[in-house]
């Protein structure tokens, strides 16, 4: 069975969309997302931006293998906005990503089946908007050993060609690499099987 290791997120945050439906003013963003803790501070710049505005509702998804994902209706009734944004996170098969639709109410009530279609048609806008890229799963091993065996190690980073991602060289030497999850095993093995040369995965 193939390891599936790779995932589609966005490569940078979207431009500023607008849809109008009756009157009320639909924006939409979309930004990359690492973690939860980043959720807020993407969403405060644009409270002070509309801050006439009633509704913030968003929806995110992060992690590749454990998901987190979160939809928020912000005050318009449960499952109009939260939920239609998520599902087109869910339909472009999405993470690590954050939908806001920011909503001025325009004096026209819209219904639920108006306003699940604005808060997904605007969050449809906001990823037609976005650059869509594939990136891939890595694992982050640290590979330790001493200076003396610096050449054995990196002939083996460069044959399989592993990204180094950070490194302290003295005479206790670790060198931390990342490998797409489907050559993990292998590279694993190779530095396992390795006289003096130490590896383990970075938590």
């Amino acid at each position: 069975m193939e390891v599936k290791d790779t995932y589609k997120t966005i490569a940078f945050p979207s431009e500023e969309i607008l849809f109008k439906e009756k009157n009320s003013k639909f924006f939409g963003y979309a930004f990359p997302l690492d973690s939860e803790e980043q959720v807020k501070p993407l969403i405060e710049p644009l409270r002070k931006k509309h801050f006439n505005a009633v509704h913030f509702c968003y929806a995110y998804q992060i992690g590749t293998e454990k998901i987190t994902f979160r939809a928020n209706d912000d005050g318009e009734p449960s499952n109009t906005a939260g939920m239609p944004i998520y599902g087109q996170i869910q339909s472009h098969e999405l993470t690590n990503i954050l939908i806001v639709v920011v909503r001025f109410f325009g004096g026209t009530k819209l219904g639920v089946g108006g306003l699940i279609s604005a808060y997904k048609t605007a969050a449809q806008m906001a990823l037609e908007a976005s650059s869509i890229v594939e990136k891939t799963i890595d694992i982050h091993y640290l590979i330790a050993f001493d200076y003396k065996n610096m050449n054995k190690v990196m002939r083996v980073i460069k044959e399989k060609n592993l990204a180094m991602v950070a490194q302290k060289m003295e005479n206790d030497c670790e060198i931390e690499i990342a490998t797409r999850k489907k050559n993990a095993k292998a590279v694993l093995e190779t530095f396992q099987n390795m006289f003096e040369i130490s590896i383990r995965l970075k938590e």
